[in-house]
């Protein structure tokens, strides 16, 4: 299993980065589209579609919805609005889970919560790309997501004691909580340190780094929710020894919309 995923990492990391970080317009908003697809078709199963015509059909809509966001900038608050509120959202329904499943359980309400997750990441990165500094933008919600995480994983197993969502994922705990914050809040003052940064710009810095890291939690939490509702371990196997898409990228999904919601507020880009 560990030989299998160092290949499809070393395999798939070069098309990321150049995606991520090479391409800019359209070309990137497709690349990245074609990434939110891909979710969009796993999604579907969590959804509960089992007939592929029927998760396919879900991807090429969503392909249409981005299109369309594309088409119309206008509607990037908006979507960015939609999904700090569904995170909001989320983060009582993972709370409260499996008593909140009664709340979304009907496909229906899967698929629209879908739109809600994939939509806002693909508008927060497509906005980066269109703010100064747009690849350190990008660069900097993945650092702050993979310190959360890394920190997040040795202090819960040295630490980890109190179960986080033991419904949800008994693995995680709030020691780990505690040990991503603190890595991600320490990269956070040593930029300040490097940058030079005021007092305010820190303290909102600060703020903003825990803002991040706590939603991304939330983002890893709903989408193993899901996974446990449905009785799925990954999302799909189109990455070998990685699972799915989405087991990849459930995190992001959740940090990127806020980060750039935050980022507006702080006056980065307009909108």
């Amino acid at each position: 299993m560990l030989k299998q995923r160092i290949i499809t990492a070393l395999v798939l990391l070069p098309f990321a980065l150049g995606g991520f970080f090479l391409l800019d317009g359209a070309l990137f908003a497709l690349f990245i589209g074609a990434v939110v697809s891909l979710g969009a078709w796993e999604w579907a199963r969590l959804a509960g579609f089992t007939v592929q015509i029927q998760r396919v059909a879900f991807a090429a809509l969503v392909a249409l919805l981005l299109l369309g966001l594309y088409l119309l900038p206008s509607l990037a608050p908006w979507v960015l609005l939609f999904g700090v509120v569904w995170w909001v959202v989320a983060t009582f329904l993972v709370l409260g889970y499996p008593a909140s499943s009664r709340y979304w359980v009907a496909t229906p309400a899967k698929l629209l919560i879908g739109l809600l997750i994939l939509l806002p990441a693909w508008q927060g990165l497509v906005l980066f790309k269109q703010w100064p500094q747009a690849n350190w933008l990008i660069l900097t919600v993945m650092v702050l997501v993979w310190g959360a995480d890394i920190g997040a994983y040795f202090s819960g197993r040295r630490f980890g004691k109190r179960k986080l969502a033991p419904q949800v994922s008994p693995g995680k705990s709030w020691e780990g909580v505690f040990g991503g914050l603190l890595v991600t809040l320490l990269i956070c003052v040593g930029v300040a340190i490097y940058r030079d940064w005021s007092f305010a710009s820190l303290l909102f810095g600060l703020v903003g780094t825990a803002v991040v890291v706590l939603v991304s939690i939330v983002g890893d939490l709903t989408e193993s929710m899901f996974k446990r509702q449905s009785g799925i371990k990954d999302s799909s196997n189109l990455l070998p020894g990685h699972g799915g898409v989405l087991d990849r990228i459930d995190s992001l999904t959740a940090a990127i919309p806020v980060f750039a919601a935050l980022l507006w507020l702080a006056g980065w880009g307009a909108l």
